[in-house]
């Protein structure tokens, strides 16, 4: 089954990120008012109240705090609305992409006719709840592995050695998202820096640096989905879904157990690019899940734009910028604009139909018609990541 233009995305919100401080007098509010505050906002965008959930779809994605069964229920009681349908994916990163498709298919076979994809994060109101498996309480902290910076680190020497990958590379890709989001009035970095500043920034697991990482934030936001046919009834500019892609635990042959530089997005993207009829060169931007530089970097390679190895010397020749010829991240990602927890996996996506309704105030790609975003999640024992998601999107069909 095609998902080619059967469900459009009509409305968006995202709340302020914080970092919860006391000392600047920042709220710490709990991800359930996270969830409240970005409905709201989406609801209005749209012309919408509860009244029109009421019947509908939710799709709830899990903050890390709270993987209980009865989230989205919980959600759908807070809101007020009985609900037809409800999903709560849990895949991390790729959950905001994951919701996106499963709101879509939900309204292209009939089950409803609209499904509000939300989440919400507090991480820092919460504090570190990462959950030990047995594998990494086994056999990662024992020997130093603490988390996912560490198992990056790992990945990242790897691309490095196998590749001449340096990191004049993941610095530019670093100072280009800043320079994004002091464009971003929501984003929580707003000094730029330099690459001698990045070279000279601290390091946290050699060979990664304080500025290839994320800044933990407190935030939600939120998105409606609707089919395509009642689309203009909310908005008039609406956001199409052209094409999905999904590939998880992915280890194809004998390499990809052995090379922690493969994943799954590339098998992804390319179901994805083949759903809507394009090519990677048809991309007005590409907005891809950027826990830390040296994964954007990979997904660079694995979405297309270039050549697997090909990385280093592609981010040397091409204007990353918004007035680039591949835009990056425009609102500045993660990395700049900060991590709201899991809810991190919603604000690449909603940066994507942020600038394809043309709402990218001082950061506007002009003539944004279709672009790329991703969602990726769960750095596995001794592989990539484990869950993989592409979305393409497109402001026409």
């Amino acid at each position: 089954m095609t998902l080619r233009g059967k469900a459009a995305i009509v409305s968006y919100g995202e709340t302020p990120v914080t970092r919860a401080r006391k000392d600047k007098g920042e709220p710490r509010l709990s991800y359930w008012e996270y969830f409240a505050w970005a409905t709201s906002l989406a609801l209005k965008k749209a012309g919408m109240t509860t009244k029109d959930l009421d019947g509908q779809g939710l799709a709830v994605m899990h903050p890390e705090v709270d993987h209980s069964l009865f989230l989205g229920v919980e959600v759908a009681e807070m809101l007020g609305v009985t609900s037809k349908w409800i999903i709560t994916p849990s895949h991390g990163g790729a959950s905001g992409c994951v919701g996106l498709a499963q709101a879509a298919l939900a309204v292209s076979s009939g089950i409803v006719d609209r499904v509000l994809c939300v989440i919400g994060d507090a991480p820092m109101t919460y504090g570190d709840t990462m959950m030990l498996t047995e594998h990494r309480r086994d056999f990662e902290k024992p020997f130093g592995v603490m988390g996912p910076t560490s198992l990056f680190a790992l990945v990242m020497r790897r691309h490095m050695e196998q590749y001449g990958t340096k990191v004049e590379h993941t610095g530019k890709i670093a100072v280009t998202q800043r320079e994004h989001a002091v464009l971003n009035p929501d984003a929580v970095f707003k000094e730029r820096f330099t690459m001698e500043d990045y070279l000279n920034s601290r390091m946290i697991a050699e060979p990664i640096r304080l500025l290839d990482t994320v800044m933990r934030v407190n935030g939600g936001s939120a998105f409606i989905v609707t089919k395509t046919e009642e689309a203009k009834r909310w908005t008039d500019k609406p956001v199409y879904l052209l094409g999905y892609g999904e590939c998880n635990n992915y280890h194809h042959g004998s390499k990809a157990l052995s090379d922690a530089t493969l994943m799954g997005i590339g098998q992804a993207s390319r179901e994805a690019l083949s759903m809507a009829g394009l090519e990677p060169r048809d991309m007005n931007f590409f907005q891809p899940y950027d826990d830390f530089t040296i994964a954007v970097l990979m997904q660079i390679e694995a979405a297309g734009f270039c050549e697997v190895g090909k990385g280093g010397k592609f981010i040397e020749e091409t204007d990353l910028s918004y007035r680039g010829s591949i835009p990056l991240n425009t609102g500045g990602g993660q990395i700049s604009a900060g991590q709201p927890g899991l809810a991190g996996g919603n604000l690449n996506l909603v940066e994507g139909v942020r600038q394809l309704r043309g709402e990218g105030e001082g950061r506007q790609i002009q003539g944004a018609k279709a672009g790329m975003v991703t969602g990726i999640g769960a750095v596995q024992y001794g592989r990539n990541v484990g869950y993989n998601s592409v979305a393409v999107l497109g402001s026409e069909l």
